[in-house]
This record gives C-alpha cells, sequence and structure tokens, in this order.
C-alpha cells in the first residue's frame, strides 16, 4: 500500500476506531493499543482486502475492532492481574457479560447522540414547538390533554411533535455522518 493513501487511510479511520475503543470503557493507553493493533492488522488484511459496495467498510472495521478488544480481554484474563479484586474482570470475560457491556455501550452513545440533538433542535424550533414534542413524547401525554395545556389544536400539537421527530432524525444523523467522517 502506497504511504500517502495509508497516512490518509490512518487519518480518517484511526480516530474512528479510537472513538470505538473509547466506547467500549477501555483507558487511554488500551483504546490507543487496541487502535494500534487494528491498524497493524489492517495493513496486512487491506493487501488481499476487495471491496464489495453492497457491504459497510464501517461496519467491517467495527468487527475488527470489536474482535481486537475482545483478544485484549481474553489476554488478560490468561495474564494473572496484579493486587486487588479481579471479579470484574472476571464478569468481563463472561460472553453475556461482554455482549450486555457492548448494548449497554450502544445505548449511552445512542443517548448522547439524542442529547446533543435535542440541544440542536430545541434550539431551531419556537418554544411552544419543543413544549408539544416534549408533553407528547417524553411525558406521554395524549394529543388533547397537550392541545389543552398549550392552548391549542391536536392538529397542532401532532404537527409539532412531527416536525421536531423529523429534526432530530436529521440532526442524529448528521453527528453520526461527521463522526464518521472524523
Amino acid at each position: 500500500m502506497d504511504q500517502q493513501a495509508w497516512a490518509e487511510f490512518v487519518r480518517r479511520y484511526g480516530p474512528l476506531v479510537y472513538r470505538w475503543c473509547c466506547h467500549l470503557n477501555l483507558q487511554e493507553a488500551d483504546a490507543q493499543d487496541v487502535t494500534q493493533t487494528v491498524l497493524t492488522k489492517l495493513v496486512v488484511r487491506l493487501r488481499e482486502f476487495s471491496y464489495d459496495p453492497q457491504l459497510s467498510f464501517r461496519a467491517y472495521l467495527k468487527t475488527v475492532t470489536r474482535y481486537t478488544w475482545q483478544d485484549l480481554i481474553e489476554d488478560r484474563r490468561r495474564v494473572p492481574v496484579g493486587g486487588g479484586d479481579t471479579s470484574h474482570l472476571e464478569l468481563l470475560n463472561n460472553v453475556a457479560a461482554r455482549d450486555e457491556l457492548e448494548r449497554r455501550i450502544e445505548e449511552e452513545y445512542d443517548r448522547e447522540l439524542f442529547d446533543m440533538a435535542s440541544v440542536q433542535v430545541k434550539a431551531r424550533v419556537e418554544p411552544h414547538t419543543w413544549e408539544a414534542f416534549r408533553l407528547t413524547a417524553f411525558d406521554g401525554l395524549p394529543g388533547a390533554e397537550a392541545a389543552k395545556q398549550l392552548g391549542v389544536t391536536v392538529l397542532v400539537v401532532f404537527k409539532a411533535r412531527n416536525r421536531v421527530q423529523k429534526m432530530l432524525r436529521d440532526e442524529i444523523a448528521r453527528l453520526e455522518c461527521s463522526a464518521s467522517s472524523e
């Protein structure tokens, strides 16, 4: 692989792999080690790699990252840990615990994205529009009750809710796209 192309690859995907490692609750040094290991594996694998436009390269990259992270956990299980309580490490070695951790990390990432998108969208809509969304989406009020509280029609409440939901979806997609291009 040409050095300039490899440098561009590392610039584009290195931070993404590192961010995924951080979402796996790795310490900074471990996240850097896993990122380096993933990039080292890719140097070899990309020589014979054939891109299929029907598949997602990011999904492939995330899979390599996850397996490298699992290898780190397995290596730690085999090597005695010096001092302290090892019960948490033993839990991480359990497949179910790993899957649960991964699920919780994904949920936290989604929640962070939603919170960031909410701040952006709330700043762009009228207060009564956001309030109609909040009352129906977060507080679970029926449209009629939200309309009564806001002094508007049910149609206005549902239009506001749909508008905010669409804006949130678009903002989340934008945030995910900008995160993947970093």
